[in-house]
């Protein structure tokens, strides 16, 4: 019986076997703490990213919320360059990880992963310019531009 067909094996060397998170995602994530409602069922959470893209959200909440739990979000994007007043972006998401806090004083924080996963493509390209202005000026030193 033959084999099926194989890839051949990748050569491994210091420049694929050291990239970064950043450098295999799909999207440009940013380390940005933005306004952020949650809501299940069960409760409401209101917090601040921790990082962004357009396709979802890190944050740290004061309950636990299963893997798997579906979420409304409401994201709120500040005015900046790119966006003349702030926006609210409100999406449906998922939470695809949880993970405990690692603050000792807090023992009921948790850092959730939320995907979003029916957000309207205006609202991801709005989210993605945002996300990709503060990459940029992080890369350059510089302050996000705002507009007053």
């Amino acid at each position: 019986m033959p084999h099926p067909k194989r890839r051949p094996l990748r050569q491994h060397n210091a420049k694929t076997t050291m990239t970064s998170a950043q450098d295999r995602r799909r999207f440009a994530r940013a380390d940005k703490n933005l306004a952020i409602k949650i809501k299940d069922r069960d409760a409401d959470f209101v917090t601040e990213t921790k990082n962004v893209s357009c396709i979802g959200a890190y944050c740290e909440i004061d309950g636990y919320v299963p893997v798997l739990t579906k979420l409304r979000v409401t994201l709120l994007l500040p005015k900046s360059r790119n966006l003349k007043d702030s926006k609210h972006i409100t999406c449906e998401g998922t939470v695809v990880r949880i993970e405990k806090s690692s603050d000792p004083i807090e023992n009921n924080k948790y850092n959730i992963a939320i995907y979003f996963n029916q957000i309207t493509k205006s609202d991801m390209k709005l989210v993605d310019r945002y996300v990709k202005n503060c990459v940029e000026n992080a890369s350059l030193g510089t302050a996000p531009k705002i507009q007053l």
